[in-house]
């Protein structure tokens, strides 16, 4: 078993990838499908990009699956949601392992359907020396509510800085910060997703609706990102190494 600054090491030699996973709904009615059907193709959307990323050189992707302010929508299309996570935490988990993937997941667990918290430990457990790519699930989750989380805790955390306030908004140690956002089926907004830890995040938007979504449009977006300079708020570029935990 490799040790936590091991994995650590591994992670931040590499990109960390946010994906707003956009579009399912609408690829499926313009396709006279079912929004299932949409969700389902989505699902298959995630294990390509899954596969890809780490040979195009990221090391941590966090996918944002289901917003807290997802539970207002209809009750039958949330239950089938969960109903296709349990089915992804079941019969993925070995794949994951074969391609030496760990998985975390991040948001509230309090209010997932009965068994859903426990398959996710378990599915955690079985990948947690995972160190090709660290693929994160935000599932009900909002990044306004991890920081109002963050500050509560910070209250008895003693001395605060800015790494240590980033590690209790993420639950990790020395996670990396977010190099590039990429939201798929045209919207232009980050919908509350990793505010913090995408503070100097670079923004992809593409047209692409995510079921549609593959390995040379994760290319597309990661090549934009190379041509960028980042500044961070200086006047010449800094790699991100250089930069402050923010």
């Amino acid at each position: 078993m490799q040790s936590n600054a091991s994995l650590e090491a591994v992670a931040a030699a590499r990109l960390h990838v946010g994906i707003i996973m956009d579009g399912n709904g609408r690829w499926a009615t313009r396709r006279g499908l079912s929004r299932l059907r949409g969700h389902e193709a989505g699902v298959e959307a995630i294990r390509r990009v899954v596969e890809a990323a780490p040979d195009q050189g990221v090391g941590t992707l966090t996918l944002y699956a289901f917003s807290s302010d997802n539970w207002r929508r209809p009750k039958a299309e949330v239950t089938a949601l969960m109903t296709l996570l349990r089915f992804y935490l079941a019969n993925e988990i070995e794949a994951l392992v074969r391609n030496d993937v760990r998985l975390t997941v991040i948001g509230r667990r309090d209010r997932l359907p009965d068994g859903i918290a426990s398959a996710i430990a378990r599915a955690e457990a079985a990948t947690v020396d995972g160190t090709t790519l660290h693929l994160r699930i935000a599932i009900d989750y909002s990044a306004r509510d991890a920081i109002l989380s963050a500050a509560a805790h910070a209250a008895t955390a003693g001395q605060l800085t800015r790494e240590r306030f980033a590690d209790l908004i993420t639950g990790e140690t020395n996670l990396r910060d977010v190099d590039l956002i990429i939201r798929t089926s045209g919207e232009k907004r980050l919908s509350d997703f990793l505010l913090w830890e995408g503070a100097y995040a670079e923004l992809h938007f593409t047209e692409r609706m995510w079921p549609e979504f593959d390995a040379d449009d994760l290319a597309d977006a990661l090549a934009s990102f190379h041509r960028r300079e980042r500044r961070f708020g200086g006047l010449t570029a800094m790699a991100p190494e250089e930069v402050p935990n923010l």
